[in-house]
């Protein structure tokens, strides 16, 4: 994850994220944010995206937007790296929750009611598929 430009940067306006992935597939499955938009924007493989209504596959120049409320999820499935740009309105405070992620892949360990807690800090509501 790369911070392009941090909410406080922005006052609060936006913020703007390139996420990069590596060949292994990985990405968040379907969830919402209440309070947030989050745009896409593919700059280099294929991605999969969750528009709500089912998964697609999105190449570079492609762009979903999600309101607060919208489905959402992304993934990389493609066995080749991949990267996109990700924008969120307003400017929501991320970085703690990218750094939060972060540490889980990196061996962290976390109770389920840790998780939980750390999910609903960060406006993350996850959607059964």
């Amino acid at each position: 994850m790369h911070y392009l430009a941090r909410g406080e940067a922005t006052g609060g306006l936006f913020g703007l994220y390139r996420w990069e992935f590596s060949e292994a597939v990985s990405g968040p499955g379907p969830h919402f944010h209440r309070t947030i938009a989050e745009s896409f924007y593919v700059l280099d493989g294929e991605v999969r995206i969750h528009s709500g209504a089912g998964w697609v596959t999105a190449r570079p120049g492609d762009f979903l937007h999600v309101p607060p409320g919208g489905i959402h999820g992304f993934r990389n499935e493609s066995g080749a790296p991949a990267s996109m740009l990700l924008h969120f309105a307003p400017g929501a405070p991320r970085e703690p929750y990218f750094e939060g992620l972060d540490r889980l892949a990196r061996g962290e360990e976390w109770t389920p009611e840790e998780y939980d807690a750390f999910m609903a800090e960060h406006d993350n509501v996850w959607v059964e598929e």
